[in-house]
């Protein structure tokens, strides 16, 4: 009996730790874990002729996906701040800096160079009044149909608030608007049915009423 019973002890205990482990596996494959949701910047070149808008949750991805925009195939570059050329080299820096921050990717051999109109600049912020609002428009992918634009808005030089409109693509545009005749067709649709049936009773009632006084005539 001690041993018949100390091999059902066992079997469950296996199918116990066979079960835990299935069920790992299972959770593993339908909730995987969740990735760090990407935040919008902006890239330039060094000379700032182009600028690129790229999302991206990692110092790393940023980097990656600054390569393929610019078609960079030299695998070492740095990034910059556009603002003052400070070297973005750490993650824990990175993710310090807020959305929509303005970054500048230097090859081999390139420096960062501050802008020609940047002590006008400088000027022209001491004549501002009390708010300066600027609007950018930029694509976050070539195939964008309309793109997405960044409206910015400083207060007395000193509070800035930002907001992103996300337009979407040609084929979610096309989407919508089908969705919405299809929606508008259904609710004509069943208007004119409405219509039908309520008309066509009173149609009848007409006839009987019609067909009544005859009949008491006669």
């Amino acid at each position: 009996m001690e041993a018949v019973r100390d091999c059902l002890g066992s079997l469950v205990r296996s199918l116990v730790s066979m079960g835990a482990s299935v069920g790992a596996v299972t959770k593993q494959t339908l909730f995987p874990p969740l990735m760090p949701a990407g935040r919008p910047f902006r890239v330039s070149n060094a000379s700032r002729s182009s600028r690129k808008g790229i999302v991206a949750s990692s110092l790393q991805e940023l980097i990656s996906k600054t390569l393929d925009a610019f078609l960079i195939s030299a695998g070492i570059v740095t990034l910059v701040l556009e603002e003052d050329g400070t070297v973005v080299d750490t993650e824990e820096f990175f993710k310090s800096l807020d959305d929509n921050t303005h970054f500048m990717v230097l090859e081999k051999g390139q420096k960062w160079t501050q802008t020609r109109n940047g002590v006008a600049a400088v000027r022209q912020k001491k004549k501002m009044g009390v708010a300066n609002i600027t609007f950018d428009l930029y694509k976050l992918n070539p195939k964008d149909f309309i793109g997405c634009l960044n409206i910015k808005a400083t207060f007395y030089e000193i509070y800035s608030v930002s907001y992103d409109i996300k337009c979407m693509g040609a084929k979610s545009v096309l989407r919508k608007v089908l969705q919405l005749m299809s929606h508008a067709a259904q609710i004509t649709g069943q208007f004119l049915l409405y219509t039908g049936t309520y008309m066509l009773q009173l149609m009848g009632e007409y006839d009987e009423d019609g067909t009544c006084t005859r009949s008491r005539r006669e």
